[in-house]
C-alpha cells in the first residue's frame, strides 16, 4: 500500500486505514522502531506480559527447576549473608 506523507503542525504523519489497524491489532499505544528496512509500527506490549501465566503453565518449568536442589557455590559457602 502506498500513501503520502500528511502535514501535522511541524511534524509529518501517515494515515493508517481501519482495515489494516484492526488486521493488526493497534490499539491506543502503538511502538515505533527504526531498522534499517525502514519504520516498524506496531502494537504496544508492556515488558514480561504474559510471563505469570506462561510459568504456570509450564508444568516442567514449576517441577523440574528447583534451586535448592543444585550444589552450592563458592560464592553460596563462603560470600553470601543473608
Amino acid at each position: 500500500m502506498r500513501t503520502q506523507l500528511t502535514r501535522i503542525g511541524n511534524s509529518q504523519g501517515i494515515r493508517i486505514p481501519k482495515p489494516l489497524i484492526e488486521q493488526c491489532g493497534l490499539g491506543g499505544e502503538i511502538e515505533l522502531r527504526a531498522t534499517s528496512e525502514g519504520l516498524v509500527i506496531a502494537p504496544f506490549r508492556r515488558p514480561r506480559n504474559g510471563w505469570k501465566e506462561a510459568f504456570a503453565s509450564d508444568q516442567t518449568r514449576r517441577e523440574g527447576l528447583i534451586l535448592k536442589d543444585m550444589p552450592a557455590t563458592k560464592f553460596d559457602r563462603e560470600e553470601w549473608r543473608w
